[in-house]
């Protein structure tokens, strides 16, 4: 024997989509990261709870950041349909979301999605999502439970093929599968992960190809760090956001203005109290 094993605990449902979606490393999938100052970020989201008792978080502003982005870049706003991209006329920001252990030791991972995000102000756009995460954790999307569901009764070895047969109905043939209980384009444009929730400074994502999703953005924890300010070193709030994707749909330049509208959102947040058709 050589090797001493034993079984190993059943996969949750996160676990077995992840068992039957990745195969072979022969994927697109490139990354880039940007290290931004968050004062003025945390300044911002401080001010707005003050005036308004209403609360925004990192994932909130990245969110919006990356709506607005697709929104200035629609050539970014794509989705592999066959070997050609095809430009969406939406823009879905989708947010990866933990849903604490029910009954056991498992910890799932689902998502949220709120579509038209761009048309949406950054108020209104985190009250959709903190009403969509809400649910999600209570596990009360009808949709998705029923999704999870469904996925857990099928053998690892279908899993695979399950997720590619999905996939291509969804996004190769384009057909809404709302009639028999599976949700509507329900990853959207761009996914957004908080690592910083999860205590991490950075970390790099990976592509999730039955998503079709080409855009990947995974904000870390803000951390205190030494920057220089006119020559001096003085101690300064820091946060690392870290990208992937999918470099058959979007080439290193277009990748590199998105993320840097982005980053440049994050770092001079005024505006975004604004009107949605007036603010950045």
């Amino acid at each position: 024997m050589n090797l001493d094993l034993r079984p190993a605990p059943p996969a949750g449902a996160f676990r077995k989509l992840a068992l039957g979606t990745w195969r072979t490393p022969r994927d697109p999938s490139a990354y880039a990261s940007l290290e931004l100052r968050m004062e003025p970020a945390l300044a911002f989201m401080a001010e707005h709870r003050a005036r308004t008792g209403r609360r925004l978080t990192v994932t909130h502003l990245v969110a919006k950041a990356a709506a607005d982005a697709l929104r200035r870049h629609p050539e970014a706003n794509v989705v592999l349909r066959g070997q050609r991209p095809w430009q969406r006329e939406d823009v879905g920001v989708c947010v990866l979301v933990v849903q604490p252990a029910q009954g056991s030791s498992r910890v799932d991972l689902t998502t949220a999605t709120v579509h038209r995000a761009d048309a949406l102000s950054l108020e209104s756009l985190a009250d959709a999502l903190e009403a969509k995460v809400s649910r999600v954790r209570a596990r009360q999307d009808v949709e998705i439970e029923r999704g999870k569901r469904r996925s857990s009764l099928l053998p690892g070895w279908l899993m695979g093929p399950a997720l590619r047969l999905l996939s291509f109905v969804w996004y190769g043939l384009n057909v809404n599968l709302r009639r028999v209980g599976m949700p509507f384009d329900p990853f959207g444009s761009v996914a957004v992960t908080n690592l910083g929730s999860l205590g991490l400074e950075q970390g790099y994502v990976a592509m999730v190809p039955y998503t079709r999703v080409p855009l990947l953005l995974a904000p870390g924890r803000v951390r205190d760090e030494p920057v220089v300010e006119s020559g001096a070193l003085v101690p300064g709030k820091v946060m690392t956001l870290t990208c992937t994707w999918d470099a058959r749909l979007l080439d290193v330049d277009l990748a590199a203005r998105v993320l840097r509208h982005i980053g440049g959102a994050l770092e001079d947040p005024r505006g975004w109290d604004a009107p949605v058709g007036e603010a950045r």
